[in-house]
């Protein structure tokens, strides 16, 4: 969904810098103050010179967000909304708008849409895509959230998500997708992704997210929690998945 641990992207650095840790200065005052107290600095090692240890924790080996910081974005008004009948009776003498309604609205039939404000978007099929392996196409339950472990991923594998929509009674505005991981509580991954605006039609449009890698090594194997959400400009949410997947040292049989 990302649905790897998708701010991990380097299976053995596992986020971390890969920069050798400085060494501080012998000759600095912090440091000449520090070979004479009777406390020395828990973090100093000892016999280094005064070299700085970083204490490895499992909650250090991915990449965490302070905090969502959507409720501050500016949201851009968009004017009153009206129905596609009504939008199509605008400024009909208006060459250029006339072009982009044409652009936008396709080969919507006008009668078939009705005079509904609110879109209707219903996300029809999800699938995980990995190279030289058949898809993993996962079920939408039709009330609620999947039960057990919804899929296993490979660690250190690539893979992306694929996914099929359709559009009915009114033209969708801003449809984006977010995900959210957690792992033993501590969220290690938050994406969020603009679809686009689309127009209703008959035939359903299809979605691939970019190719991501999961992370690879001790730390990374194990059960994660995620929630997926479809939504639009107006934070209208189409789906929402809550589950738990794996990544285990290799793929569950199909």
């Amino acid at each position: 969904m990302s649905l790897s641990v998708g701010g991990v992207s380097g299976s053995e650095t596992m986020g971390f810098d890969e920069k050798k840790e400085e060494q501080m200065n012998p000759d600095s005052e912090a440091n000449q103050s520090g070979n004479g107290s009777e406390n020395p600095d828990p973090e100093i090692v000892p016999n280094t010179g005064g070299g700085v240890s970083r204490q490895m924790s499992e909650s250090s080996l991915y990449t965490t967000e302070d905090e969502d910081d959507e409720e501050n974005e500016s949201k851009i008004e968009l004017g009153p909304q009206c129905t596609l009948k009504e939008l199509s009776e605008k400024d009909k003498d208006d060459e250029s708008l006339r072009r982009w309604k044409e652009q936008l609205l396709g080969t919507v039939d006008m009668d078939s849409v009705g005079e509904t404000l609110d879109p209707e978007v219903k996300i029809m099929s999800l699938a995980i895509k990995s190279p030289g392996r058949q898809d993993i196409v996962l079920p939408i339950p039709d009330a609620g959230n999947p039960k057990g472990t919804w899929f296993v991923l490979k660690e250190g594998s690539r893979y992306s998500l694929q996914f099929t929509f359709q559009v009915s009674n009114n033209i969708v505005s801003g449809l984006k997708y977010k995900n959210t991981v957690w792992k033993t509580g501590i969220k290690v991954d938050h994406t969020k992704e603009m679809i686009g605006t689309f127009s209703p039609q008959a035939e359903p449009y299809t979605h691939e997210m970019p190719e991501e890698t999961t992370p690879s090594g001790m730390f990374a194997r194990g059960s994660y929690s995620a929630k997926t959400q479809f939504l639009d400009d107006d934070d209208r949410c189409y789906l929402e998945l809550n589950y738990t997947f794996e990544i285990k040292k290799e793929w569950q049989a199909i």
